[in-house]
């Protein structure tokens, strides 16, 4: 049998005049007086859906008068504060294309990418770095919230297929790349409700990440407004370890955060929390160890999604149909996803890139200003994510990892992903990335560099046993090696490309260096 599954049924298409943020702020039109959002801090921000969808359509009206007209885009630089949505959802509903980033961005970074993207405006938060030169009028905070107690504007209806943001991905090499997305969006969005949360308008759903982080932004704040629900999110700054306590006073139902939150929790005691359904996670690979932590630590189930920044989630485990051991989850009902090799579709069980159909209403519109690139991503039909996945004989997805990450051991394909997991089930160590180097013209070895625990040293000699102990003799590592944190990019995924060209650069000495 091929690699191919469908799975029905089909999501219907969003009408012929659409607006993202007009649907996102629906979810709560019946209930105007519900908490669609409370920032948890010492000084509690609450949120009606009547106020929020006032001062999104506010700002929206007020963003015209800046001169701006619909189709020019508003790069925003803004902290993990409720102005970030605000502004988000307030240059959709006028018709703009915002393009959110991180406020960990230095000045030489955001100017590059502000290059790409043309802006019209910038929204700016203090201390945020701005490009330099600035290309254009910076609006402040302050005068974001004087714009949010203005007229109203309705909400500008269009062509669901017309771009409405751009968020920037790193992918594997670190080079920053605007990824186009259209209204439609947040319309595939809706797959997510069962085929990953299963969302409900009465759940309370907490998220741990920043605001200016697209999965906060989708997971946490715009799905389950789309849903009528009411969003939780820390204050910035809690730290992990008061994440059980709030989970339990806010009667949180569902919880979601990166897997290092998840580990970062469970170092202390977990509260009983007795609306608590289960726990969501993405954005890195969990490990076995995390989950199997947390559902003897809560009780409750925790399930994980696949997805990028071109086609956000669509594989996932959910509440009512779990994810097999070993497995990502199957795709999203509604979703189309192959694995292919370089003749088309391989058979189930066999190693492929993973790919999703060019017609799923989430995929991107393609890299601003890079055609030929968008057009590279496509094979046929069907829409390449790079990643190495293989597709069991019951649909569900095993994530192998990045295509160009597989390492080859003795002619076998061996998995970072195997090699890390395993890593990291040694106490001493934090956090795992595994690579094949050159160590001369002629060999190759798996490394792995890790990131030690606070406090710990381990040797190499320890390290190798734990290694034996777990994988099989061809998956060991030959070379172990201690840095003080793993290449990241901007949606938090490992670069292990942007690692090994370090390694063979001679930054870690003169193992990887070829030669």
């Amino acid at each position: 049998m091929d690699a191919i599954y469908h799975s029905q049924p089909d999501l219907p298409p969003p009408p012929d005049a659409f607006n993202m943020a007009a649907y996102v702020l629906s979810g709560g039109s019946g209930t105007p007086d519900k908490l669609a959002l409370s920032v948890l801090g010492e000084a509690r921000d609450d949120w009606t859906y009547a106020r929020l969808t006032r001062a999104v359509r506010a700002i929206a009206g007020g963003l015209l008068t800046q001169g701006l007209v619909p189709g020019d885009r508003v790069l925003l630089r803004l902290g993990n504060t409720v102005e970030f949505p605000l502004a988000f959802l307030g240059a959709i509903a006028a018709g703009l294309v915002p393009v959110p980033t991180s406020s960990q961005l230095t000045a030489r970074e955001i100017t590059g990418m502000a290059a790409q993207i043309d802006p019209a405006l910038i929204v700016a938060g203090a201390g945020v770095a701005l490009p330099d030169p600035l290309p254009c009028p910076v609006l402040t905070e302050a005068a974001l919230h004087d714009l949010a107690t203005g007229p109203e504007a309705a909400f500008a209806m269009g062509d669901p297929n017309r771009p409405a943001y751009a968020i920037f991905t790193s992918g594997t090499s670190g080079k920053p790349r605007a990824v186009l997305h259209a209204h439609r969006a947040i319309w595939a969005r809706r797959m997510m409700w069962e085929g990953w949360y299963g969302l409900t308008p009465e759940d309370r759903l907490m998220h741990a990440g920043a605001f200016n982080w697209t999965y906060t932004l989708g997971t946490g704040l715009m799905d389950p407004w789309s849903r009528g629900a009411t969003a939780l999110i820390p204050a910035p700054g809690t730290n992990s370890k008061a994440l059980p306590d709030l989970i339990a006073a806010e009667r949180v139902t569902i919880f979601a955060a990166a897997p290092g939150v998840y580990r970062q929790m469970l170092r202390g005691e977990m509260p009983d929390a007795p609306d608590l359904r289960h726990g969501l996670t993405a954005g890195e690979k969990l490990a076995d160890p995390i989950r199997a932590a947390w559902e003897a630590a809560t009780g409750t189930t925790l399930h994980e999604a696949f997805g990028m920044s071109e086609c956000s989630t669509f594989v996932s485990g959910a509440p009512t149909r779990p994810a097999p051991a070993g497995c990502l989850g199957y795709p999203q009902p509604g979703r189309r996803v192959a694995v292919l090799g370089a003749d088309g579709p391989v058979a189930r069980d066999v190693p492929g890139v993973l790919a999703i159909h060019r017609d799923d209403p989430g995929l991107m519109l393609g890299y601003v200003g890079a055609e030929d690139e968008t057009r590279a991503r496509y094979q046929g039909e069907w829409f390449l994510t790079g990643d190495s996945v293989l597709m069991t004989e019951d649909g569900a997805i095993r994530y192998l990892g990045r295509d160009d990450d597989m390492m080859n051991a003795g002619g076998f394909r061996v998995s970072p992903v195997e090699v890390e997991s395993a890593m990291v089930l040694y106490p001493d160590v934090h956090e795992a990335a595994a690579v094949e180097l050159s160590v001369s013209a002629t060999a190759k070895v798996i490394a792995c560099f890790y990131v030690p625990e606070p406090g710990a040293a381990p040797d190499e000699a320890a390290l190798t046993a734990h290694a034996r102990d777990t994988l099989a003799h061809y998956k060991c590592p030959r070379v172990f090696i201690a840095v003080d944190a793993l290449p990241k990019g901007a949606n938090n995924k490992l670069l292990r490309r942007a690692l090994r060209a370090q390694a063979e650069a001679g930054e870690f000495g003169a193992v990887g260096r070829k030669g």
